[in-house]
């Protein structure tokens, strides 16, 4: 696990590249505290500045920017090829090999010289984000990993392409124009995070998950390859669905997840994992279990408040697999500690409020181990989200009524405040008013996939009157007409799984680990697993209404189900009671009236509206303020 910045088009002299190049490796050190270097090409005007994290071959012989044998290529590598043993073996069968050292990053060097670049991408199993310099054609290349669980950010700037791990090293480029996109900004607002291709910035992109992008010397337009697409993979999976019984399915799913533990728990360095006492990483901590002679390391954090707490569960579990388990109360002191950090944590507006317990859980960790494995990935792969339930039972019903009922109901259903609804339904809840008024917005919807991003999945139903001249990019995006044709289930996982894993989750959790120097590995995503739970059927996934069936079957092997079953809680934080409290004389300040008038980005009226009505315990807008606050701690960071 590393850190990678560079640039392209960039002609100055070697000192000025070689002083901007160790500038922009220095303000992402966190991502790699070991070993840190440079390389510049002033011919063609292209830098790498590379900070290493050493956790396979730990000697010098795994200092990056590293140039193949014949120096055709040099590579800036971020991540972890986890069956690279195995391509030396295939590629010692072609030719006469003498290695250096023992580092994936020289593996893929010498399969690039040896099969090319596309070639070996195909056959890497792993997580990473690099950029490749070919010397021969001059051609540079940047390339993400399948699932988006390395992060890579790049985009022209002026005559410059910038690239990096993160837009903080991104930002310090001279060239760099630091202009806030407001179509981002309202997107943002509505989901709590950017997704893929955008950034917060004008002119910078996420590279796609499962994409590599070669820029050549002549043009700025790049030749943009999706090698391996997670649509594509359900798309064939529900073409090509599982024919073996029940306790077939269970038995193959143990052994592809087997074995992608097993890859993941390589290392040189000390290695633990997260354990939540749920279904996914129980299932992870098991099966790591099983594979080694001491007990595992595994971490949770807990807190106080109740309905919030799933540490107790945790520690029963790791105390019947055996494990070394520590765990963490977290307070409302320790949230307000570490929110000062969190805008140059993440480096661009992001508001899963999980992103504290994150950081809190991955800074405990690396106090004992330098890699952690995580279960995330479960709940996309096996339908295991229980507003999927809801969300098919709603639509199903919402498609019963002609679309001119459902928008003369949503109109007037809106034609009558919400302060009447809650007057009239005050035995109901003390916020019906805006259920009501959500439900009439659902009703407009034309297509599911309307009907789920910008409702089910909206923190805002209306983003663009927050941010003013914003208009939400993604607000109108429609299912393919081959993704349409898949079930309501499938679609909902496959849109979880293309947005909100890696723009959300896997953001939230490598934006948290790399903070404390620790990286993290996700089994349930190596895409084997994801190419075979594909094959699943929502009939074997949620089997007699249940969810994550087989997994679940798995995790019972190893772990009592009296262990196991019962209600999810999540890794999320009591934020409607700490904004009233604890976190309140923080947000005042944050969003002051004056201070939003001033910075001309989203609406004060809407923004004082807001916060007024949840101070006053009159609605709890926690979600919609927290996306507001973390732009706003984000804006005073830049």
């Amino acid at each position: 696990m590393c850190g990678l910045s560079g640039f392209y088009k960039y002609f100055s002299s070697e000192q000025e590249a070689d002083k901007l190049l160790n500038v922009m490796g220095a303000v992402i050190s966190h991502r790699g505290p070991d070993d840190s270097g440079t390389w510049f090409d002033k011919t063609n005007g292209v830098g790498f500045s590379h900070r290493r994290l050493a956790i396979v071959d730990l000697t010098a012989a795994g200092h990056q920017p590293m140039h193949s044998c014949s120096g055709k290529y040099v590579i800036a590598f971020n991540g972890e090829i986890y069956n690279h043993v195995i391509l030396r073996g295939l590629l010692e069968k072609e030719a006469t090999i003498s290695w250096n050292g023992s580092s994936d990053t020289e593996t893929l060097l010498k399969a690039f010289e040896i099969w090319g670049v596309e070639k070996t991408i195909e056959q890497t199993i792993g997580m990473f984000a690099m950029a490749v310099w070919n010397t021969v054609s001059n051609k540079l290349t940047l390339i993400r990993d399948r699932l988006g669980e390395k992060p890579l950010y790049y985009g022209w700037q002026n005559d410059t392409l910038i690239f990096g791990s993160e837009l903080s090293s991104i930002k310090l480029h001279p060239k760099f124009e630091a202009e806030i996109d407001r179509n981002a900004l309202s997107m943002y607002m509505r989901q709590g995070y950017i997704s893929s291709p955008y950034s917060i910035y004008q002119g910078i992109k996420k590279l796609n998950a499962g994409t590599m992008i070669h820029f050549d010397v002549n043009c700025k337009h790049p030749e943009e390859l999706t090698y391996w697409s997670a649509s594509n993979t359900i798309i064939e999976g529900a073409k090509k669905s599982y024919q073996g019984t029940l306790a077939d399915a269970v038995t193959e799913l143990e052994g592809v997840l087997g074995d992608a533990v097993e890859r993941q728990m390589a290392a040189d360095v000390p290695l633990g994992a997260f354990l939540s006492g749920g279904v996914d990483s129980s299932t992870i901590v098991a099966l790591m279990q099983l594979r080694s002679s001491k007990p595992v390391k595994t971490f949770s954090i807990g807190f106080h408040e109740e309905g919030y707490n799933e540490a107790l569960y945790a520690k029963e579990v790791a105390r019947h697999l055996g494990t070394e388990h520590t765990e963490f109360y977290a307070t409302t002191e320790d949230a307000l500690a570490i929110i000062p950090h969190l805008a140059s944590i993440y480096s661009e507006p992001f508001a899963d409020s999980s992103q504290i317990p994150t950081y809190l859980v991955s800074k405990m960790a690396k106090e004992h181990v330098t890699v952690s494995l995580s279960g995330d990935g479960g709940d996309e792969l096996f339908s295991g989200y229980s507003r999927y339930k809801r969300t098919a039972n709603a639509w199903n019903k919402i498609q019963l009524l002609p679309v001119p009922v459902r928008k003369l109901t949503a109109f007037f259903l809106k034609s009558v405040p919400t302060s009447f609804w809650d007057r009239v339904f005050s035995f109901h809840s003390s916020n019906f008013g805006d259920q009501i008024h959500k439900g009439a917005d659902a009703l407009k919807s034309t297509s599911f996939e309307h009907f789920y991003a910008n409702y089910l999945m909206a923190h805002t139903r209306e983003p663009d009157h927050m941010v003013i001249g914003g208009r939400d990019p993604l607000y109108s995006q429609q299912f393919s007409t081959e993704e349409d044709s898949l079930g309501l289930y499938d679609k909902m996982s496959l849109l979880d799984l293309k947005t909100y894993m890696i723009d959300d989750i896997l953001c939230k959790v490598d934006r948290a680990a790399m903070a404390v120097s620790l990286e993290t590995r996700v089994p349930l995503l190596d895409h084997t697993v994801v190419e075979f739970t594909a094959k699943l059927t929502m009939n074997i996934k949620r089997l007699n209404g249940g969810i994550k069936w087989p997994l679940r079957q798995i995790l019972y092997k190893y772990v009592p189900k009296e262990l196991i079953e019962r209600p999810k809680k999540g890794f999320g934080i009591p934020l409607e009671k700490w904004l009233r409290e604890g976190l309140r004389g923080w947000a005042d300040n944050l969003l002051d009236f004056e201070k939003i008038s001033k910075q001309g980005y989203l609406n004060p009226k809407l923004v004082e509206k807001l916060w007024n009505e949840h101070k006053e315990g009159k609605r709890n807008w926690s979600y919609i303020l927290w996306n507001i606050l973390m732009f706003q701690a984000w804006l005073e960071n830049q």
